[in-house]
């Protein structure tokens, strides 16, 4: 059984939000609070390594900004949290994302050094379970975007060695072996789309390894290249439904029922733009409101919602309803065994009402039983099938 820890005010807490946001009737809090506790929660997408890390913060202590220091984590039941390591090469240059993915990595063993009694890093299924049973949180290293191995198959496999356990293969830009979402929505046809023949080498390699292909980002040539090639389960770690929110971050209906096929899984993304149709329009009018003729109207919808006051943008945010609503979807289209969470916490500027950090996993523990979900489907959506699919990738 899962160790339990005790939480400052949850039960107060619980009662707060189950009463005021899901809406229900009685308050059931400490049956929810002991429910999650025993489960094993897993986040499989965080970018705190960027936000807090990189920036000389200690999350060790709990923070002000940001979404997640190991307090937070500890209030909110986390028992394992995917920390990516993200590196943009028109930001940082190319020829050094190898080397900044390996700088990030240091970061976070310095800070498991610091607290080793806190977070401990898993680098299999079987070490999770022992860090868990210990207390501790265990940290599985992912990182996002195949920019960091620059091509190479030994930095691939040196990057394996360090921990990493899963590799999203593009972020918003093309590699030469595989293209993005964000690129390929805007060309026509599938000429110069998908996997080169060295990213198919690239997936061979990653599935012998046994580290998890992530298609959160990859364009539909690529997600379907993928598929075509890799013998093992792929993961989708932090997007939605297009048939709900038409992003091209988001999984059409198509590629559900693919990834179905494949034994996959997909973790939903918590990132009200990602999730809520009426989000930007309603940032933009929120942001009008507030600001009249002093607003400057050509800053994008990002940074109109960043720089309202915080309570303003707690009420833009999306409802917690439409993150359920997603999942509700996903499950219909893929099954209960395949849907994980991937929060993008640090990641995202905007995220449901009743979610504004990692203390409060409890609230969607909460809401989806509320929701109608079993404690046997909630405990499969709040980490055992991520925990499933790492398994099975590290099946030779």
């Amino acid at each position: 059984m899962k160790h339990l820890r005790s939480r400052i005010n949850q039960l107060t807490f619980l009662c707060s939000v189950v009463l005021g946001i899901v809406g229900m009737g009685s308050c059931l809090a400490q049956p929810v609070e002991a429910f999650h506790n025993q489960m094993i929660v897993v986040d499989g997408h965080n970018d705190v390594i960027y936000e807090s890390l990189l920036k000389g913060r200690d999350i060790g202590k709990e923070l002000p900004v940001g979404h997640t220091d190991i307090p937070r984590l500890r209030k909110g039941g986390v028992d394992v949290q995917v920390f990516a390591v993200w590196s943009d090469d028109k930001r940082y240059g190319k020829g050094k994302a190898f080397k900044h993915a390996n700088h990030q990595i240091d970061l976070l063993e310095e800070t498991v050094a610091r607290y080793p009694d806190q977070l401990a890093i898993a680098k299999n299924s079987a070490s999770i379970s022992a860090i868990v049973e210990q207390g501790k949180i265990a940290a599985i290293i992912g990182v996002e975007g195949g920019n960091m191995i620059e091509g190479s198959i030994e930095n691939l496999q040196k990057l394996y060695d360090r921990g990493v356990r899963y590799l999203t293969l593009t972020w918003n830009y093309n590699l030469p072996w595989a293209t993005a979402a964000a690129i390929e929505v805007k060309t026509k046809g599938d000429k110069g789309k998908g996997l080169s023949e060295k990213g198919k080498e690239i997936i061979r390699k990653m599935n012998e390894l046994g580290m998890m292909i992530d298609l959160s980002h990859s364009g539909e040539k690529t997600f379907y290249d993928v598929l075509a090639i890799s013998k093992k389960p792929v993961l989708v770690s932090h997007s939605n439904s297009y048939r709900l929110m038409p992003h091209y971050r988001n999984l059409k209906d198509e590629q559900l029922e693919a990834l179905k096929e494949n034994g996959g899984v997909v973790g939903v993304n918590f990132y009200s733009g990602f999730l809520d149709p009426g989000f930007v329009e309603r940032v933009r009018k929120t942001y009008r409101n507030h600001f009249g003729d002093k607003g400057n109207y050509e800053l994008s919808s990002s940074s109109q919602y960043d720089k309202l006051p915080v309570k303003m943008k707690r009420q833009v945010d999306a409802p917690l309803s439409i993150l359920l609503d997603h999942i509700d979807y996903l499950v219909g289209k893929v099954g209960i065994d395949h849907v994980a969470v991937g929060s993008d916490f640090d990641g995202i500027e905007s995220s449901p009402q009743g979610l504004e950090d990692v203390s409060k996993f409890p609230v969607l523990t909460a809401a989806l039983l509320e929701r109608g979900y079993t404690k046997g489907d909630v405990t499969k959506i709040m980490g055992q099938n991520f925990l499933r699919i790492l398994a099975e990738n590290e099946e030779q």
